[in-house]
């Protein structure tokens, strides 16, 4: 089975936060081989740019930091480049008055026809598709 997840998801993985235990069901399913995990290729720049605000802003350390981004890299996430969703994610956040960044998750979730799984509150209470 294939989902997309976004960096709300990743994240959550990594560091303790609200859906926590949530996101690491996704975790431990994509350990045993049940789960495909996807993304767009800017799942790399939204991680590293969560980790970086927690670093600087909430007092992580730049060692565990760092350990969040070599633990990342480790992950073997199915990539889809931007710009083959750009369009269709574009289309999208103009209906749905939403960033293009977020579209661009429910673009691929569309065009490969499986869930997309987001912990992102904002996102999730607006249905877009």
């Amino acid at each position: 089975m294939q989902i997309v997840v976004d960096s709300s998801v990743v994240v959550k993985w990594l560091v303790v936060e609200p859906y926590t235990p949530e996101a690491r069901r996704i975790l431990h399913d994509y350990q045993r081989g049940v789960l495909d995990l996807r993304a767009p290729d800017l799942i790399y720049a939204e991680v590293g740019n969560v980790v970086w605000k927690k670093h600087l802003f909430q007092g992580m350390t730049a060692a565990d930091a760092q350990l969040i981004i070599d633990t990342f890299r480790l992950l073997t996430i199915r990539l889809t480049p931007t710009a083959s969703l750009l369009d269709m994610a574009y289309r999208l956040a103009v209906t749905h008055r939403r960033t293009v960044y977020d579209m661009l998750y429910v673009a691929l979730s569309l065009q490969a026809q499986c869930h997309f799984v987001s912990a992102d509150e904002k996102l999730v209470s607006h249905r877009c598709a």
